[in-house]
């Protein structure tokens, strides 16, 4: 009976050290290509690999394998299907036309109160041509007060 009791303890222990090593898919970072055609057969699968192990969080107990790809040895994977961008700059994928931090070139940060519109640094608080937001023109003689047309 008591060999019982420590095999029953042993097997609970072992199911709660399972249950607590699992990953879940938001922490998988496995890069997803869509390889509809064969002109992205160049993008490696899971070549570069490295292992790390985690001290917090589900997965303490068990290392994990993630894929290593960055755009300035890969760019075309800034083209692949749920990328932030179509251009890379300090790898990492980004949109130059709408990246505050990069843009209109790699590098180029707006300041404060600047967002990125169409690749140009303009204060949506003031600019005419994007009052509030981005491509959101005001009518012909109203002005851009505090970021809506004809504010008085």
């Amino acid at each position: 009976m008591k060999y019982l009791k420590i095999f029953f303890l042993l097997a609970m222990l072992m199911s709660l050290a399972i249950i607590l090593s699992a990953t879940t898919p938001e922490e998988e970072s496995f890069l997803d290509f869509d390889n509809e055609d064969e002109e992205n057969s160049d993008l490696p699968q899971l070549e570069n690999q490295e292992t790390t192990s985690s001290l917090r969080g589900a997965n303490r107990f068990l290392a994990q394998t993630r894929a290593v790809m960055t755009c300035d040895k890969y760019p075309r994977a800034c083209r692949a299907k749920g990328s932030p961008g179509p251009d890379c700059c300090k790898k990492k994928c980004v949109n130059v036309m709408t990246d505050k931090l990069n843009c209109g070139m790699c590098g180029k940060k707006c300041k404060y109160p600047e967002i990125c519109c169409k690749g140009q640094c303009v204060n949506p608080m003031s600019n005419k041509k994007n009052c509030g937001g981005c491509s959101n023109k005001c009518k012909k003689g109203s002005t851009c007060q505090y970021g809506m047309c004809s504010y008085a």
